[in-house]
């Protein structure tokens, strides 16, 4: 039934400043914006091995009952290093939400709160690795 992950969305007061923070630290720029012209509502970002969509969206259009502050649900994406990742982010002014935690078998999990109140999880994750060497391999 759930095949993959397809897109996250993060919400935020103002998605222009948003736009320009998350452009600096996956070091592209949005590829879609609604509306195109005047302050955008939406914009989104392919990232990644698999192109995984990051959305923000202008908090306005959030559910009615979404919670305001961090929900007990965090997305981790995959990086090579979790503390070189996580200073980058506590550099760029996100606040530590969970440290970095070294778990059994190599996995390293590490989550930070954006400047936006969005939990942004980091994970070194092995199967990742070798799914992902099983895709390029064949």
């Amino acid at each position: 039934m759930l095949r993959g992950f397809a897109t996250i969305s993060y919400w935020a007061d103002d998605v222009t400043v948003a736009a320009r923070w998350y452009a600096e630290l996956l070091g592209a720029e949005p590829y879609f914006v609604r509306p195109e012209e005047g302050p955008p509502a939406y914009v989104e970002f392919r990232i990644g091995d698999y192109q995984d969509e990051l959305g923000i969206i202008d908090r306005r259009y959030a559910p009615e009952d979404a919670a305001s502050g961090p929900g007990g649900v965090v997305m981790y994406w995959h990086v090579d290093d979790v503390p070189a990742a996580f200073e980058r982010l506590l550099s760029m002014g996100a606040t530590e939400y969970q440290p970095i935690i070294h778990r059994e078998a190599g996995w390293i999990t590490a989550s930070v709160l954006d400047p936006f109140g969005n939990v942004l999880g980091l994970i070194y994750n092995p199967h990742y690795l070798e799914i992902l060497g099983l895709q390029t391999s064949e």
